[in-house]
């Protein structure tokens, strides 16, 4: 039974299309966890809105504690890392995580950054091998399949990978470093552009990321239900 964790990311409170000033990404991944929990209402859920609630930023204690072996923190270095282990627990658990995110200012939002920098976790879902200089570091959550689904929204056209300005967006690559660093690498993407723009070109865009939502909904879902069950020991 596949966990999802879902991050919305976007300043913007509301929803698109419902609240005055809503958000795109947010309208995306609320398709995407609502068409999973219409066809799969068993599958568990946590919802983190880091939009709203950012994570805190990265400071000294912080990494004083996180590269202390666990054995030698101290209680401040505990604490220092109360939100991180959270925050981590939360990535681990999940089967699939879905980030609803806006791009600004050509990367992802101070508060989708924060987050990636507290699951970044050396001994927890990063190893060091300090016997290899060259590459020392080893993927840690790959004990099982997972999926990001990396739904986005943006002010201009033609970003995606391959188009005219491609060069411009930094964040689908931002976060396929981040989470192929973590052992991650089956990465969906879905985006609404032209929201600068908006009229017709919006509309052609939100309809088609909703049919790319949907697609994408029932592709996963065939994935976990053809995946084996393991068995009782």
């Amino acid at each position: 039974m596949p966990h999802i964790l879902h991050i919305d990311a976007s300043a913007r409170p509301g929803i698109a299309g419902v609240d005055h000033h809503g958000s795109h990404s947010r309208h995306l991944s609320h398709q995407f966890v609502t068409q999973w929990q219409l066809r799969r209402p068993q599958d568990t859920i946590t919802c983190r809105d880091i939009g709203q609630r950012p994570p805190s930023i990265i400071n000294h204690d912080w990494i004083a504690s996180a590269f202390t072996p666990e054995e030698q923190r101290e209680p401040w270095m505990k604490e220092a890392l109360v939100e991180s282990d959270q925050l981590v627990d939360e990535l681990i658990a999940s089967d699939i995580v879905v980030i609803g995110t806006p791009l600004y200012n050509f990367g992802m939002p101070a508060s989708l950054k924060a987050w990636v920098d507290q699951v970044i976790r050396a001994g927890r879902t990063v190893g060091i091998d300090k016997t290899q200089p060259d590459d020392p570091y080893i993927a840690k959550l790959t004990d099982r399949e997972r999926h990001a689904v990396v739904l986005t929204a943006r002010g201009g056209v033609d970003m995606a990978p391959g188009e005219a300005m491609a060069h411009m967006n930094h964040l689908e690559p931002n976060l396929a470093s981040a989470f192929e660093f973590m052992g991650i690498t089956r990465i969906h993407y879905i985006a609404i552009e032209g929201q600068e723009l908006g009229g017709e070109v919006l509309a052609a865009s939100i309809a088609k990321a909703l049919r790319n939502v949907e697609m994408l909904v029932s592709e996963l879902q065939r994935t976990f239900k053809d995946a084996p069950t393991p068995e009782l020991a």
